[in-house]
């Protein structure tokens, strides 16, 4: 065989190609389960026909229609992308994601900002009213009950940086407050080992009240998991306890308490569910409802949405909460506060026994795992745009392509094009361990067993991990 050369490849590229001879590639059977979900749902037809007022009919320059832009934010979630750049990157490289987004390969695909117009172009409410559809696909299949929902936040790292934040009052930086500072205290010229060692001797150095960040004022100064002190902002998730579905995901200030958040995610939670049974009421008047008729009956949160006026105020909403005490100081005074004590009590007794831990456990695992995928794998937990009605826009998007992924891993086994990956990985190694240990000769006796153990191979989340690390000798 003549060995080819660089050389020899090169030539002239045709004038002309017929679209018979372009590249082409099967398409990704995750990512064709799922058009073919949203195409018998009807998802091009709904978002047209919400997103059709912010288009001109006659003119203007040809744009992205809404089925294309929105499944662009949901290859966000499924690919881990956090940013629009790559997103539209992602898009362009891959003939299987083209044809998911229906971009034939005589067209361009999008560019990050054609997607970052058309993210601007549609409200607020529309992102909303795409994330409600979803939950009524879910809600079809029996993934929505809004009956028991726990609620809990976490913070997203800024688009902004900590050097830059400047004075309320005087718009001044922060290097220019501590050589002010300096001055004022005697030293003429100070150097940064000076400015250094004046700040550590402040108190309070960085209040959200004196500070502000004028890339991104919605951003707040505040302390990350990790302890480490960045400029944020807060998600906060309504989680259904029964399926996993969120049911509703706000965007507020980080340095808002837990206690003052809850009441807006508890609404937008209650709205949501009150939604999806009006419209099983009018689409299946004569089958058994699917989602709890009477609406949210118990809410499960951490001890730090835990106040007096918080669980009265859950009593007052007609919601039996489950919300775990901080350890308290002293005796506390209830002169003055019957129904708030009543309400304590009540709350404290619910807690303690066994159906309350039971709840508290499963709040745990469901809303800590819709952390780790829209966060975490999901590749949103630093945010790539600014103000929170950029940020959520494609939230919501975001969160909702984690609804769809519970109704993928009931079809598929699988959430996502990664864990399809890992499983049908886990699949070929399982087939392996079952050959090998039918042609593997059994041992005598009692010795240790020191076959093969392929404990550290790919494992997926829907096989359990004890097959990996099962004897093949069976011993």
């Amino acid at each position: 065989m003549a060995m080819g050369t660089r050389k020899q490849r090169e030539k002239q590229e045709d004038l002309w190609i017929a679209h018979t001879e372009l590249a082409s590639a099967p398409g990704h059977p995750f990512y064709q389960r799922l058009n073919e979900l949203l195409e018998a749902e009807g998802f091009d037809e709904f978002v047209e026909g919400r997103c059709a007022k912010f288009y001109a009919e006659k003119y203007g320059r040809p744009s992205l229609t809404p089925g294309i832009y929105f499944r662009s934010l949901l290859i966000g979630y499924f690919e881990g992308i956090g940013a629009e750049r790559g997103i539209a990157w992602r898009l362009a490289d891959s003939l299987a994601l083209r044809r998911f987004v229906g971009i034939a390969l005589d067209e361009s695909t999008p560019d990050h900002s054609t997607i970052s117009r058309t993210r601007r172009l549609i409200d607020v409410d529309t992102h909303r009213e795409v994330f409600g559809w979803v939950l009524g696909v879910l809600a079809d299949r029996g993934l929505l009950k809004g009956r028991r929902i726990a609620i809990d936040a976490t913070t997203l790292e800024a688009n902004a940086a900590m050097r830059s934040i400047v004075r309320r009052d005087t718009g001044e930086s922060y290097e220019e407050f501590l050589r002010g500072l300096a001055r004022a205290s005697g030293i003429a010229t100070p150097t940064r080992e000076d400015l250094a060692r004046l700040d550590r001797k402040r108190k309070k150095r960085t209040s959200n009240k004196q500070w502000k960040s004028p890339a991104d004022e919605d951003a707040r100064i505040a302390k990350m998991k990790d302890g480490r002190t960045h400029l944020a902002h807060k998600a906060e998730h309504a989680v259904d306890l029964d399926t996993g579905a969120v049911l509703a995901v706000t965007l507020q200030g980080a340095d808002q308490g837990d206690t003052s958040t809850l009441d807006e995610t508890l609404s937008e939670a209650g709205m949501a569910v009150a939604e999806q049974i009006g419209r099983e009421a009018e689409l299946r008047p004569d089958e058994a409802p699917k989602v709890n008729v009477a609406g949210i009956e118990e809410t499960v949160t951490d001890k730090g949405y835990h106040s007096g006026a918080v669980v009265k105020r859950m009593k007052a909403y007609g919601v039996r909460s489950y919300i775990p005490e901080k350890k308290p100081k002293g005796r506390r005074n209830w002169a003055g506060k019957a129904a708030e004590q009543q309400a304590v009590y009540a709350n404290r007794r619910r807690v303690r026994g066994e159906y309350g831990k039971s709840l508290l456990r499963r709040r745990g695992e469901l809303v800590e795992r819709s952390f780790a995928h829209c966060y975490e794998t999901g590749g949103m937990r630093r945010c790539h745009l600014r103000g929170h009605e950029n940020i959520l826009k494609r939230q919501l998007v975001h969160v909702g392509a984690f609804n769809l992924s519970l109704i993928l891993r009931k079809a598929l086994g699988a959430g996502t094009p990664r864990e399809l990956r890992n499983l049908r990985s886990a699949v070929v190694l399982l087939v392996l361990f079952v050959f090998q240990r039918g042609n593997t000769p059994k041992q005598s006796g009692r010795s240790r067993c020191t076959s093969f153990r392929p404990i550290n191979l790919v494992r997926s989340r829907c096989l359990s991990p004890r097959i990996f690390g099962a004897c093949t000798t069976g011993c």
